[in-house]
């Protein structure tokens, strides 16, 4: 059985690969060669590029995060503790949570979101040899609709009039991403007759 700090230690190389300024050839060393590594961010493929696609090889994972960085500025991401993750030691698997700011690229418009990690690690074999252990599968589960919405201008029509729910929280509607959310807009615009106010390079930093 291998210890839980043995198994969450390349795990946590990615994460900091992800969240610290680095070139990809770093981003991409976290990740086995034999076994076939594996990225897959689930949603359906038609709400934007990065969904719903298994993107295998180092050349895949290259493509994965190529896509991210093209569309997405990803600001202020953080994990919880790594006492607080689940790891299962029999599948070699370790499952955690995120959180950052996403804002999509062409449109500007930005949401905060939470998203879960299901990270697998396994032995990196080269030259017939077993190596240390590195990520070989890397599962996102993350708010699509939020990506879609974006992706189209549309966050801003999330707000929800009169009833308290789906104001619109954390949904940032200033340039890039930057400025009031829109449920704090909803709450000024309630209180008074007048509104009181108007990125990942994955490759790289996505603090």
């Amino acid at each position: 059985m291998v210890p839980r700090t043995t198994l969450i230690k390349p795990v946590q190389s990615l994460l900091t690969a992800l969240t610290q300024p680095s070139s990809p050839d770093t981003l991409l060393s976290t990740f086995t060669t034999t076994p076939t590594p594996l990225c897959h961010e689930h949603g359906l493929p038609q709400l934007a590029p990065f969904l719903g696609r298994s993107f295998t090889g180092r050349d895949g994972i290259a493509r994965y995060f190529g896509l991210l960085s093209e569309h997405l500025d990803i600001k202020n991401m953080t994990f919880e503790p790594d006492d607080a993750w689940v790891v299962d030691d029999v599948s070699m698997a370790v499952c955690l949570r995120g959180s950052a700011k996403f804002v999509w690229k062409r449109t500007g418009q930005a949401w905060d979101e939470t998203f879960v990690y299901r990270i697998a690690v396994a032995e990196d074999i080269r030259d017939g040899s077993k190596g240390e252990l590195k990520v070989c599968e890397y599962r996102v589960w993350a708010d699509t609709g939020a990506a879609y919405l974006a992706r189209l201008g549309r966050l801003g029509e999330l707000v929800t009039v009169g009833n308290g729910i789906g104001n619109g929280e954390g949904i940032h509607v200033g340039k890039d991403g930057e400025g009031e959310t829109r449920g704090g807009l909803h709450r000024q615009k309630n209180s008074s007759d007048d509104v009181l106010g108007s990125g990942l390079n994955v490759y790289g930093s996505c603090g």
